[in-house]
């Protein structure tokens, strides 16, 4: 990717201020824009107080699921009977996301100050910063600046660790990451035991996004009745979001806005609206997992937390995905279901088999050697996928299968009709 946009009038640029300028990279030009300031203040409180202001400013997990981040450090146990451990989600293998690595590219140590207020709140002694191995440049990037705050004793006496992932998605699933880190392979654990009483080597760990650490400082800093002032439809989604924007808009890439903004300002505004001649079909609001919104809905939804769920579908990382009217939905969805077929761990029957089918079906359906039986079969396969399974991959295959049966059924129909030409994928 190129340089950021130039900032809309309308965003709210506070993760992102700094996209695009190479001197914020390097420790002395962060130190220069303020950074490490709200790191030295953290040093001066008690772990407990740092939780409590996070979590009053309402400041929710931004790599999907969107809990409360303060509630989620205050889980880990205040004795120190064991060694504690901080992991860092740096993976983002979700379809359509691309906001945490362009942190990591243009403000690494950002994501360092957040880590370091976050490893005190918890009280760890270790963090691991798990990044995607297809991240050549935002690993160098980060490698760099940790040894930059190293040798400027910015760390003190905390240990952080960049760890490469190999570019599976099941790694972003936190029980999968502390297994990837322990050397193990990247199947995601059955919970409970929650990973704050028994996580990466055994010991209690807490798992944060990119973004939400990145967020930290700020808080920290400027308060969290600050923070949470900013928002624009409902008090439970507080702050600012990165949304990264792709398909078939004009102007794609990361906007950050405050939360509760307009879906249809986002892509008609911001974005530049569709291409030349064209309108909106549908939108995937929170990356490939999530279920699609179609186009009434996607120009009536607020991206918050609950103004995603109101119109049926998630806020997740923030990865939305645009079709326009030209857009082939039976073919979009069956691209979605190979992805999450090829990415499944296999360790659950109804994720490994589920998946390997829903695909099969689909493509059969594409060649025009569907039958009408097929769109109740998908149904009746989604609904075993759902909910079943050590972790939500194959609730993510579902999801676009269902809302896209749901909203454009007539498209699945005309395969299996004959109405539409045949599509032999490969």
């Amino acid at each position: 990717m190129g340089y950021p946009h130039k900032p809309h009038a309308k965003e709210t640029a506070l993760l992102s201020k700094h996209f695009g300028d190479p001197d914020a990279r390097t420790y002395k030009g962060w130190a220069k824009r303020g950074g490490y300031e709200a790191w030295k203040q953290a040093q001066t409180m008690a772990p407990a107080a740092i939780t409590d202001v996070v979590k009053e400013s309402g400041l929710r997990g931004r790599g999907g699921a969107g809990f409360p981040t303060g509630l989620k450090w205050s889980f880990m146990p205040k004795e120190k009977k064991k060694p504690h451990y901080l992991c860092v989600n740096a993976d983002e293998s979700e379809p359509g996301t691309f906001k945490d690595r362009e942190i990591m590219r243009w403000t690494p140590h950002a994501l360092l100050e957040g880590t370091l207020i976050a490893m005190r709140a918890i009280q760890a002694e270790v963090g691991y910063i798990y990044i995607r191995g297809e991240f050549t440049e935002p690993y160098a990037i980060m490698e760099q600046a940790l040894a930059e705050a190293t040798k400027a004793g910015v760390l003190g006496g905390h240990k952080i660790h960049l760890h490469r992932g190999a570019g599976a998605y099941i790694c972003g699933e936190e029980t999968a990451m502390m297994n990837s880190i322990e050397g193990k392979r990247g199947n995601p654990r059955i919970k409970p035991p929650f990973p704050a009483a028994f996580g990466v080597f055994g010991m209690p760990t807490t798992i944060n996004n990119v973004e939400t650490l990145a967020a930290v400082p700020h808080i920290l800093r400027q308060g969290a009745a600050w923070y949470k002032a900013m928002s624009l439809s409902n008090p439970k989604s507080t702050g600012t979001k990165l949304f990264s924007v792709c398909g078939h808009v004009r102007l794609p890439g990361n906007y950050e806005v405050t939360m509760g903004f307009p879906l249809k300002d986002l892509l008609h505004e911001l974005c530049g609206g569709m291409r030349p001649g064209r309108t909106l079909k549908a939108c995937i609001p929170g990356g490939s997992s999530v279920p699609i919104l179609n186009r009434e809905e996607s120009e009536g939804c607020l991206l918050d937390y609950e103004g995603c769920v109101e119109k049926g579908t998630m806020l997740g990382s923030g990865g939305v995905i645009v079709f326009d009217d030209s857009a082939d939905m039976v073919y979009q969805i069956m691209r979605l279901a190979r992805f999450y077929a090829h990415e499944s761990c296999a360790q659950c029957t109804q994720c490994r088999e589920g998946t390997a089918w829903t695909t099969k079906i689909l493509e059969r359906i594409l060649a025009g050697q569907g039958k009408m039986a097929d769109l109740d079969l998908l149904l009746d396969l989604s609904d075993n996928m759902t909910g079943k399974t050590i972790c939500v991959l194959s609730d993510s295959c579902a999801a676009p299968v269902v809302s896209g049966i749901k909203k454009f059924r007539t498209e699945f129909e005309d395969y299996i009709a004959g109405r539409k030409q045949p599509v032999m994928v490969a």
